[in-house]
């Protein structure tokens, strides 16, 4: 597996690896969450609370995890830092099927926030910016984020069939016990898929390329010649705004269960279905930026989450507006997954030298990946505390106010950048 970069299958399968891996090693801390949500507090035995403590741990830790590793996939190839992250991710899944208290929760949380950030994220924003290369950022941010979607998604329906498939009556009626062991087979599939994953990306995830993508030292000059650039001053904030968004994802599945009235597997079905849509909407928003500019789409994204949210927020959807329901939905989808196509697809428009990707996006992810502290923290609070709709409404209009936030941030990007 030694062909150039210029081949297409070497090129097809650096891009396969790279989206295996980039959505992989996030299924164990967030995806099962965003899929099972009441599944998997009750074999917990959590609140919404509880587990948005635990993955408020995960941004703290991941928020020096951020800085730290910038420079260290400026130095380092991307393949040997993704396949130790995913190895590492892996081995918390075993400690997951525990089934620890909250505590030891809180902990492993604190650990994949280090596994799944310090040798990952960096490394692999950087490996999607080579692959792109001078012409194609929209599609390959695109098909990145897209092609996690779709993983995600495949990881959702195996997981829902695993549900189904090893539980003795309806899921809402089988006991704690049994609905711990019968979640315990979908934590173990996942952990030894990721292993799997990793070992593929060490021996097979190669460049092929002559180009120097590596520095030998990073320096502050450097660092501070990063920091000029204006770009990356709203992309922290286009990117806090936009992530909020993401993480918000995870309530729709919950919202299907206690708004609408959907049982527990037709709820994890709505979150699965969810997932199909991001690749649509990454692909999609990928290819049409690289025909017009990649802000302008970026706008158009955030325009599209203002709208879903607002439905939500101002109590336009209740129980038994299907029709609302739907279109809420596609429309928060759509604006979300576009955005989190598009934004570090904007960092060529932005000028900034590829050299220092990995520096860049360390240095934006300080401030644009802080949600992973606050978001699910807040979520659960303002469920637990207003039961039913009005919490849920609550929770849209903190989305709704983010977009709007990263609406503005993004249309000053885009008349820079257009100048």
């Amino acid at each position: 597996m030694s062909l150039k970069l210029t081949s297409k299958q070497q090129r097809s399968l650096y891009l396969l690896l790279l989206i295996l891996a980039g959505e992989a090693v996030f299924i164990l801390p967030f995806v099962l969450i965003r899929v099972f949500g009441k599944t998997f507090l009750d074999a917990f035995g959590i609140t919404n609370f509880e587990i948005g403590a635990a993955q408020s741990i995960y941004g703290i830790v991941a928020f020096g995890a951020y800085v730290f590793g910038g420079p260290l996939a400026d130095k380092y190839e991307a393949c040997k830092l993704m396949a130790v992250s995913l190895w590492a991710t892996a081995l918390g899944g075993l400690y997951m099927a525990t089934y620890p208290s909250i505590s030891g929760l809180k902990i492993l949380f604190g650990y994949w926030g280090f596994t799944t950030i310090f040798l990952f994220w960096a490394a692999m924003i950087k490996a999607t910016r080579i692959w792109g290369g001078d012409k194609s950022q929209g599609r390959a941010f695109g098909i990145l984020d897209g092609g996690r979607g779709l993983v995600g998604a495949l990881f959702a329906s195996m997981g829902i069939w695993i549900l189904a498939a090893f539980s003795s009556a309806d899921i809402q009626e089988i006991s704690p016990a049994e609905r711990q062991e019968v979640f315990s087979y979908v934590i173990y599939t996942t952990t030894a898929i990721v292993s799997v994953i990793g070992l593929l990306v060490w021996l097979f995830m190669k460049t092929g390329s002559d180009e120097q993508t590596t520095l030998n030292k990073i320096s502050w000059p450097e660092i501070r010649s990063v920091l000029k650039i204006p770009a990356i001053w709203l992309l922290m904030i286009i990117i806090l705004s936009a992530y909020v968004g993401y993480k918000l994802t995870d309530v729709f599945s919950r919202y299907a269960r206690d708004v609408m009235a959907y049982n527990e597997v037709d709820a994890a079905k709505t979150g699965a279905t969810l997932l199909y849509l991001r690749p649509i909407t990454g692909l999609l928003f990928g290819f049409l930026a690289d025909r017009n500019k990649v802000t302008l789409w970026l706008v158009i994204s955030f325009v599209l989450s203002v709208f879903g949210a607002s439905l939500f927020g101002f109590g336009f959807i209740e129980a038994d507006s299907t029709y609302f329901f739907i279109m809420g939905v596609l429309l928060c989808a759509t604006g979300i997954y576009g955005a989190r196509a598009l934004y570090f697809a904007t960092l060529k428009e932005s000028k900034v030298p590829v050299l220092l990707t990995g520096t860049a996006v360390g240095l934006i992810s300080l401030i644009g990946y802080t949600p992973d502290i606050f978001t699910s923290p807040a979520m659960g609070y303002l469920i637990d505390n207003w039961p039913g709709a009005q919490g849920y409404r609550y929770v849209f209009l903190m989305l709704g106010g983010f977009a709007t936030l990263g609406l503005i941030a993004s249309t000053i990007l885009y008349r820079i950048n257009r100048k």
